[in-house]
């Protein structure tokens, strides 16, 4: 069924009794072309574009659990591509293009809202920073304007701009970014991409793999053997557990990031704004709640919760930013699993197994790169060559010293 205001007209006037499920849930088959380990964003995405793109449609998503509960649910839902370095530009950019059509592309209302992502200055040096990240992204052909003090003041006058610790000076703003329905993302490419013929198999946990002659044919899952000569690998925070099972040690850490959001409040923030101070960020939902988060728990760990210290941090960003939102109430939050590379930038590529394909180390950066890593990881996956916008994104950069420091600080494992 497509989406359109006659359908909906039509059952308005049926009462609502004629709508199907929005995708198939398939039971598993023997044999697929490819099989897609995670029913996520970047999982779902990359079934849509092999099929939709490539005309790869016996293709089987497989999920642990249930379609959205997942990183793809548990995020902040903001979107931009406001990067600094080559290696992740033209990803983001490409993504960022891929959001504004993706509604219609789709034909399901994912909430796109491109009201604009505020990243703010505090110190010359920190300007200094933020007028090289933005004439890189001009570079690009990617908007970005620099602001002054008194620019920030017209669009948001309610911030601490003079008698906070860290007084604003200025900021550097994406009139392109904002932010996009999270849970609507995962139903809408699983509603796509079932419509073309792709198997999305929910409850399905990967036990193992299947091998023959050192090449990677199929998994062994909680639901039986499921052959393919291609296997993804879009897992998220189990990327080094799954990995495992084939015999693989990725360079990355799991670490959870905690979202929160207030309860819901009249109009204030139109748009996205980061603290340039500290790490935070707020923008304000359509229900009127305040969707803020911060950094990751300092600790290893594979719970979907966080430690009240990061709690406290969080907070205490926001008010240093915004003192008004002092008086909210949190009404809840919720953890995600971060798989953290060790320069903070993504890997897609080919691993060294023949046949098992890697989408993984995302960070921070997972939710607002779901439609571009999508298509990229279906081009590589379609054609075994990688695609223009992700020539960088290897997993081999770590041993051969091209790191992609996007945040400028090197790689932070922890030692044990």
């Amino acid at each position: 069924m497509r989406y359109s205001v006659f359908s909906l007209l039509g059952q308005a006037l049926a009462g609502n009794k004629g709508w199907k499920p929005a995708w198939r849930d398939a039971a598993p088959q023997p044999r697929y072309d490819v099989i897609v380990v995670g029913g996520g964003g970047h999982g779902l995405a990359t079934a849509y574009y092999l099929a939709r793109t490539h005309g790869i449609a016996n293709v089987a998503v497989l999920e642990r659990g249930w379609i959205g509960g997942g990183n793809v649910g548990r995020n902040t839902t903001i979107v931009r591509s406001n990067y600094l370095l080559p290696g992740n530009i033209p990803l983001y950019e490409l993504s960022m293009q891929l959001w504004e059509g993706l509604e219609q592309d789709i034909n399901y209302n994912a909430m796109v809202s491109q009201r604009g992502v505020l990243n703010l200055y505090h110190s010359d040096g920190q300007r200094d920073a933020y007028a090289r990240r933005g004439n890189a992204m001009r570079l690009h052909g990617i908007d970005a304007e620099l602001l002054d003090r008194e620019g920030v003041r017209r669009l948001y006058p309610f911030l601490n701009f003079d008698q906070a610790r860290f007084p604003i000076q200025g900021g550097l703003l994406q009139r392109r970014g904002g932010t996009v329905r999270h849970d609507a993302v995962a139903w809408g490419y699983a509603r796509a991409a079932s419509d073309r013929g792709v198997d999305i198999v929910q409850n399905c946990a990967v036990t193992g793999f299947l091998r023959e002659g050192g090449r990677i044919t199929g998994v062994e899952t909680t639901r039986g053997t499921i052959r393919a000569p291609k296997v993804a690998l879009a897992v998220a925070g189990s990327s080094s557990q799954v990995a495992a099972m084939a015999g693989l040690r990725l360079p990355i850490e799991s670490h959870v990031l905690q979202a929160f959001v207030s309860e819901g409040l009249k109009p204030i923030i139109p748009g996205v704004i980061t603290f340039g101070a500290g790490h935070f960020y707020i923008s304000q939902s359509d229900k009127g709640g305040l969707v803020f988060g911060g950094d990751i728990d300092g600790y290893n760990s594979y719970a979907q919760r966080g430690n009240l210290p990061v709690v406290e941090d969080v907070c205490e960003g926001g008010m240093a930013l915004m003192p008004a939102i002092g008086r909210a109430r949190m009404l809840r939050s919720w953890g995600g699993v971060m798989d953290m590379s060790m320069d903070g930038s993504p890997i897609i590529d080919r691993t060294p197994l023949d046949g098992l394909y890697l989408n993984a180390g995302w960070c921070y950066g997972g939710f607002k790169a779901t439609p571009g890593s999508g298509a990229v990881f279906a081009h590589l996956i379609a054609r075994d060559e990688p695609h223009p916008a992700a020539t960088a994104l290897t997993l081999g950069r770590f041993a051969a010293g091209r790191v992609i420091d996007e945040k400028g600080q090197g790689a932070q494992p922890n030692l044990h």
